[in-house]
């Protein structure tokens, strides 16, 4: 009975806020990751972009003034990931704050040295536990296959793949495992792998994916998000092992 009354309150909270088919799709015709959607999975991630909408605070970062189709993109990138998943993975956050540009939290931050820094480290994103996603519209504008340093970029798929990542545990480069999967599996893969790409980085070997995401388990999960994304067909070149627990994490085979 619950249930059936929040989905009808969403219902009408979409109809209030006026979105069109047309609208939709002019907000993300320059995202070539959505040629990969065609048919009934286009018309399930728009509509689950909607629900996000009707769902989600949109908030400005610093007076930002952002628009109903920054919205839309922001909103469709956020819903990628989960398509197959559903958006109750989405439940314990509701607010999306916009900065122009990148921004800096008022607070210290630790190094990957281990040194505390009481400066301002300057950031594209973050996500909370339990907390906002914060993102820099800059940011979101940079995303492709070859956006940063040559290398897969999606802030807003990178912070979202911590908020699954703090699912469980926290972040920690591990999210809920679904039935059919092993965690045991997952450990031993994505930590070969990060060792591996260690070994290359230490080498001054080119990687497949940014190096930022050897900065922890955590970075380095929400990095391989991204890529796995943006650019499925290197990821299963080079971390085949890798692209296939992500394909069976995310029910979705972007490389095939």
């Amino acid at each position: 009975m619950f249930k059936r009354l929040s989905y009808w309150l969403e219902n009408k909270r979409i109809k209030r806020m006026a979105f069109t088919e047309q609208q939709w799709e002019s907000s993300i015709a320059d995202w070539p990751v959505m040629n990969r959607y065609q048919g009934a999975e286009r018309d399930a991630l728009r509509n689950m972009t909607f629900r996000f909408l009707a769902r989600k605070n949109f908030a400005s970062g610093g007076g930002f003034q952002f628009t109903n189709d920054m919205c839309l993109k922001i909103a469709t990138m956020a819903c990628v990931p989960i398509l197959h998943l559903g958006l109750d993975w989405y439940n314990d956050w509701y607010t999306i704050v916009i900065y122009e540009g990148d921004f800096v939290p008022n607070r210290p931050y630790r190094s990957s040295d281990g040194v505390v820094h009481t400066g301002s480290q300057v950031l594209s994103g973050e996500a909370w536990l339990k907390g906002p996603v914060i993102l820099s519209w800059q940011a979101v504008c940079e995303t492709g296959a070859h956006a940063r340093h040559s290398k897969a970029s999606n802030v807003v798929i990178h912070e979202l793949a911590h908020k699954l990542d703090m699912l469980r545990d926290g972040a920690n480069g591990a999210p809920p495992m679904h039935p059919d999967m092993r965690s045991g599996e997952w450990h031993d893969i994505f930590t070969t792998a990060w060792d591996r790409l260690q070994r290359d980085s230490n080498k001054h070997r080119r990687l497949p994916l940014d190096e930022y995401a050897l900065t922890n388990p955590a970075e380095f999960f929400a990095v391989c998000s991204e890529t796995f994304f943006e650019d499925p067909k290197k990821m299963k070149e080079h971390m085949p092992e890798v692209h296939r627990l992500l394909c069976q994490f995310y029910r979705q085979l972007p490389a095939f």
